[in-house]
C-alpha cells in the first residue's frame, strides 16, 4: 500500500513538474532570444508560485498562526487558480500557432507578388526602362572597350563607325558596359543610387518577419494572449466570488406536503468557506443575502468554515443576524472535521442556528432531518440515518439536510422527500466539473431519484482560491408546491 501510495505521488509530481516546464518554455524560453533576465524572472515566479501555494495549504491544515495564514493565502491560492489557466491557455495557443504563421507567411506572400505585379520588383529591365527614344538619345560611351588598353591592339573604330549588333556598346542588358548607366537591375551600374534593386529570396517581407524572427513573433503573440486570457479569467472569477453570492429560486413540489404548505420558503446556502480569504465582511454580504429573501427556514448545509473557533469565530459572527420565521438548522460538511466539528457545533449553537446531529424536527407542515457528513465517520461521528428518521411518520413529507449529494442513496432507503446538499462547489474552476460530476450522483441543480428529489447547491462561498470559473456562488430559495393545492 506505502509503496503504491509513494509511486503515485511521485508520478504526479512528474505531471506537475512537466506541466509547469512547459508553461516556462512557451511563455518565456520561446518568446527570448536567448537566455537572459527574462527566463530566470519567469523560472522564479513559476516556482516561487507553488511554494507560496503549497505552504498555503499546509499553514491552513497544519493550525499555523491565523496571520500567516492569511498572509499566505492570498498570493498562494491564487497562484493555484492561475496555473490551471496559463496550462489551459497555453495548451489552446498550439492550435492558434500554426494558424497564424500560415496567415503571416500567406500575407508576404501577397505583398511580394503585390510588389511583382506593380513593377517595383521585377527580374529585369523594361523596355520602357531602357530603349531609346526619340526625346532621349542613347548616351554616348565614355570610355574604349577594355581590348584597346592592351599593347598592340587594334583600336577599335568609334560608334559612328561600327554596326551595332547584339552585345554591343551601349546596348541594354550588357554588364559593365557603357549605356547601362542607371539602369536598374545592373550590378555595377554608374547612378543606380535610389534606384528599387530586386530583393532575393532571403529578403523579408516588408510587413512579416521571415524565418526566426518570424517564430519568435508568432511565440511572443501567442504566450502574450495567453497570459492575458489567463489573468482576466481568474480575475473575472475572482471578483465573482467577492461580489457575493446570487439568489436563485427553484419550486420543487411534494406530494405529501399539506395545502396550506405550498409556497413555504427555505433559504439554502452551503460551502461559505470562511477563513484566511473569506471573512467578516463575506459573512455579512451572505447574511444580508438570505434575510433579503424573507425565507421560512434558512438551511445551512455544511462547509461553513476553514478553521478554528478561535480564529474565525469573530468571522462567524454575523450569522447571528440569520432571520427566518421557523428558524435556522445546521448539519456538518466534510470541512468542519478539519476545523474542530464539536467545537463549531457549540458555536453555531451560541449564534442561535440550531445544529441537527442526525437529529429531526416536527415543523409545522413537514419534518426536517439532519444527518452528519461522511467525514465524521473517522470521529466516530458519522451520519446515522435510523437515528434520525427511523421513528418518523412516514405519512408526512420529510426533507433532509445532507452535507454531500452521495448520502442520497440512503435517504431513497428511507423514504425522504427532497434531500438538500452542496459540497460539490458546481466544480468551482472548470474543467474541475467533470471531476465533480465523476464523483458524485448529481453536480448542481435539482434531480430526482426513485421517489426522493435531491437539490445539490454550487454554495456561496469557495475553497482555495477564491475564484469561481464556470459555477457561479449561489444562494437558493427553495419554494415548496403542494401537488394539492
Amino acid at each position: 500500500m506505502v509503496i503504491v501510495f509513494v509511486l503515485v505521488a511521485v508520478l504526479v509530481l512528474a505531471v506537475v513538474v512537466t506541466a509547469n516546464w512547459y508553461v516556462w518554455r512557451r511563455l518565456f524560453r520561446d518568446t527570448t532570444s536567448g537566455p537572459g533576465l527574462v527566463r530566470r524572472a519567469g523560472a522564479v515566479l513559476i516556482a516561487g508560485g507553488w511554494v507560496l501555494a503549497i505552504a498555503a495549504l499546509v499553514a491552513e491544515r497544519s493550525g499555523a498562526p491565523f496571520r500567516l495564514q492569511q498572509v499566505l493565502a492570498w498570493p498562494g491560492f491564487l497562484w493555484l487558480a492561475l496555473s490551471i489557466y496559463l496550462l489551459l491557455a497555453v495548451v489552446a495557443g498550439e492550435i492558434v500557432r500554426p494558424l497564424l504563421r500560415r496567415f503571416l507567411e500567406h500575407r508576404a506572400g501577397r505583398t511580394e507578388q503585390a510588389l511583382h505585379e506593380s513593377g517595383t520588383v521585377t527580374g529585369a529591365p523594361t523596355a520602357a526602362t531602357t530603349a531609346p527614344t526619340a526625346q532621349t538619345p542613347a548616351p554616348e560611351p565614355a570610355t574604349a572597350p577594355a581590348a584597346a588598353s592592351r599593347p598592340g591592339a587594334p583600336a577599335t573604330p568609334p560608334p559612328s563607325q561600327t554596326d551595332r549588333g547584339p552585345g554591343a556598346e551601349g546596348a541594354p542588358g550588357t554588364d559593365g558596359a557603357p549605356g547601362t548607366e542607371g539602369v536598374p537591375g545592373i550590378d555595377g551600374a554608374q547612378g543606380t543610387e535610389g534606384v528599387p534593386q530586386r530583393p532575393t529570396t532571403a529578403d523579408p517581407a516588408p510587413d512579416a518577419p521571415a524565418g526566426p524572427s518570424r517564430r519568435l513573433f508568432v511565440s511572443r503573440v501567442v504566450a502574450g494572449a495567453a497570459a492575458a486570457a489567463a489573468v482576466g479569467t481568474v480575475g473575472y472569477g475572482t471578483y465573482g466570488v467577492l461580489r457575493g453570492p446570487e439568489v436563485k429560486r427553484v419550486t420543487v413540489p411534494l406530494a405529501k406536503l399539506p395545502r396550506a404548505a405550498h409556497g413555504y420558503r427555505i433559504a439554502v446556502v452551503s460551502d461559505i468557506h470562511l477563513g484566511p480569504v473569506l471573512g467578516r465582511g463575506f459573512a455579512q454580504k451572505v447574511v444580508d443575502t438570505i434575510n433579503g429573501t424573507q425565507p421560512d427556514l434558512i438551511a445551512v448545509v455544511g462547509d461553513l468554515v476553514d478553521g478554528s473557533v478561535k480564529d474565525l469565530g469573530p468571522a462567524a459572527a454575523p450569522l447571528a443576524r440569520l432571520r427566518a420565521r421557523h428558524g435556522s438548522y445546521f448539519v456538518t460538511g466534510n470541512h468542519e472535521y478539519f476545523s474542530g466539528a464539536e467545537q463549531w457545533v457549540e458555536e453555531v449553537r451560541r449564534l442561535g442556528i440550531t445544529p441537527l446531529e442526525n437529529a429531526r424536527r416536527e415543523m409545522p407542515y413537514f419534518d426536517l432531518a439532519g444527518v452528519n457528513d461522511v467525514a465524521g465517520e473517522d470521529e466516530g461521528q458519522g451520519p446515522d440515518f435510523a437515528k434520525a428518521l427511523g421513528d418518523r411518520d412516514t405519512a408526512r413529507a420529510c426533507v433532509l439536510l445532507a452535507h454531500q449529494p452521495v448520502q442520497i442513496h440512503d435517504a431513497v432507503e428511507h423514504g425522504v422527500d427532497l434531500q438538500l446538499s452542496g459540497h460539490t462547489h458546481g466544480g468551482q474552476l472548470w474543467p474541475g466539473n467533470l471531476i465533480a460530476s465523476a464523483a458524485n450522483p448529481t453536480l448542481a441543480g435539482l434531480d430526482r431519484y426513485g421517489d426522493t428529489q435531491l437539490y445539490v447547491s454550487r454554495g456561496a462561498g469557495a475553497w482555495g482560491p477564491p475564484t469561481r470559473v464556470g459555477a457561479p456562488s449561489d444562494i437558493t430559495v427553495i419554494e415548496l408546491a403542494s401537488k394539492q393545492a
